[in-house]
């Protein structure tokens, strides 16, 4: 058969890396969002797989006691795609020719006369080791070290293996027994596992290869990496110097599954929960858009002596306004007359980066409690940039109650998504989330509009029964009665931080405030 070389697509061997966005490449992240089709292992974090909302996913598995496609099937798949000239991305965890099985992978592309770029990864051979404190070499301790799969051990030359200072195992805690057995190493050396390395939820267990076995728990802890030798020791006086996935199993949201709907690019509340030991899934719901016509503004800005007052009530609100001044080739001395007032610590934040400090703002993070910090605004003209669809109406009904000429005008738009972010359905579909979080009535409306592309109320809604609900505010607390039936937790400080409050008051419960009696 005669191939046609210029049909076929552009092929990616890429890795994941061992946890993340944040130790993803940037060349990975490129290649990524502009793929057709993905095929990924099961190990890939979620939010990696977000990166490219229009690609199709494929999972071929890979993960040890789970189903997974057999080699010779992935091949095909792969040859498929690349012959019908889709950018296809081949996706496994750590880096792709460390352990990967990219070879067989490698022989179908070349046959077929593909061209392939390889994109390396963090290899969780290197990195455990970091996360865990546990240098892999030393001047002393340590002049080399050797990396071996836990399968076929007897294939393994472990006279040799025994003469390396550390040693580096993947793969291998169904085995652990065996490996210990065959490594002719004295059971007072020192062993460490780490388990799911680089991620909120890491664990760490130390001991020697005489007592390690009972000290880990009955069920399985893959994926996990071995490290054996002298450097595990080291450990003890560097952890306490690190201030990332360092005793993860005593935080209290160690495992939690958290789905985190928010806008696009928002990522506060994530690292927040991750920092808790959360798993933190992030579903878009908001898409931030400049509205349909910047004239009004515009015109509001070439005015703006004419205003005594500046309103700002969300972030967005905030980088629209000052980008359209930037627009005019103004900056923030047009705003040394006015006084500003905003609504929440995010708010005042981002106002803050752009070097002003609020005039006014509320104690309580809501439109109400700003209305009501304003004295007598009689004769006083107010600009409110707010979101083009409208909203925060009592918020210009008390200001002009209150004397006030306000005028809101729309600065930027928000949307719902196009479609739901698959690796979020994914996780949703599983059935296993803890918490749902809400930051907006509107996160709330949109989140439902994305499920009902998918599937009929009464069916996503069972997806998520199991879950809490937790809302930053009343507001969005009335939406998530209205659409989801129920909100248990709502945050008493309207703010993100406020949320986590919420969240770490809630797990306390034993069981979810809606399924009591």
């Amino acid at each position: 058969m005669t191939i046609d070389q210029a049909a076929l697509g552009r092929v990616y061997l890429v890795g994941a890396g061992i946890g993340g966005l944040d130790h993803l490449t940037r060349r990975a992240q490129q290649v990524i969002a502009q793929a057709e089709v993905i095929f990924y292992d099961a190990l890939v974090a979620p939010e990696i797989l977000a990166l490219a909302p229009n690609a199709e996913l494929v999972c071929v598995g890979k993960r040890a006691g789970q189903p997974s496609y057999a080699q010779a099937q992935i091949n095909r798949l792969l040859v498929a795609a690349v012959s019908q000239g889709k950018s296809t991305v081949r996706l496994k965890s750590g880096d792709p020719l460390v352990f990967g099985r990219a070879v067989p992978e490698l022989r179908a592309l070349v046959d077929l006369d593909a061209k392939v770029e390889l994109v390396p990864g963090i290899s969780s051979a290197i990195a455990a080791a970091l996360f865990a404190g546990i240098p892999l070499t030393d001047q002393v301790l340590s002049y080399g070290f050797g990396v071996i799969s836990g399968h076929n051990l007897e294939l393994l030359d472990w006279k040799a293996l025994a003469q390396l200072p550390t040693l580096v195992c993947l793969m291998a805690t169904a085995n652990l027994a065996d490996l210990i057995n065959r490594l002719d190493r004295s059971p007072g050396t020192a062993i460490a596992l780490v388990q799911n390395a680089g991620m909120p939820n890491q664990r760490l267990w130390t001991g020697t290869l005489g007592n390690i076995l009972a000290q880990l728990p009955p069920e399985p802890i893959a994926p996990t990496v071995i490290i054996i030798g002298t450097v595990v020791d080291q450990a003890a006086w560097i952890r306490p110097c690190l201030t990332r996935f360092v005793e993860c199993a005593d935080q209290p949201l160690t495992g939690k599954r958290v789905l985190v709907t928010r806008a696009m690019g928002d990522s506060y509340l994530c690292l927040k929960l991750q920092e808790l030991g959360a798993i933190a899934i992030e579903l878009p719901t908001l898409e931030i858009l400049p509205p349909d016509d910047w004239q009004l503004l515009d015109r509001a800005i070439a005015n703006l002596s004419s205003y005594q007052w500046l309103v700002l009530t969300s972030a967005n609100g905030v980088q629209s306004f000052f980008g359209r001044l930037a627009a005019a080739q103004l900056d923030a001395r047009a705003l040394a007359h006015l006084q500003i007032a905003v609504v929440g610590e995010k708010t005042a934040a981002s106002l803050s980066s752009y070097g002003i400090r609020a005039d006014l703002v509320p104690e309580t993070f809501v439109a109400d409690a700003l209305a009501d910090a304003f004295g007598d605004l009689t004769g006083q003209r107010v600009l409110f940039p707010r979101v083009q669809s409208g909203g925060r109406e009592i918020l210009v009904e008390q200001l002009t109650a209150k004397g006030a000429e306000v005028e809101a005008i729309a600065a930027y738009e928000s949307s719902c998504p196009a479609a739901i972010n698959p690796s979020a359905l994914a996780a949703i579909q599983s059935q296993n989330l803890d918490l749902i979080t809400f930051t907006s009535a509107k996160t709330v409306k949109h989140f439902a509009q994305l499920l009902n592309q998918v599937t009929d109320h009464t069916t996503w809604n069972t997806w998520i029964e199991s879950a809490q609900i937790v809302a930053i505010g009343p507001q969005t607390a009335i939406a998530c009665q209205q659409i989801l039936g129920r909100v248990d937790a709502e945050a008493e400080i309207f703010s993100l931080d406020g949320m986590v409050q919420a969240i770490l008051q809630l797990v306390a419960t034993p069981f979810p405030q809606h399924f009591q009696n």
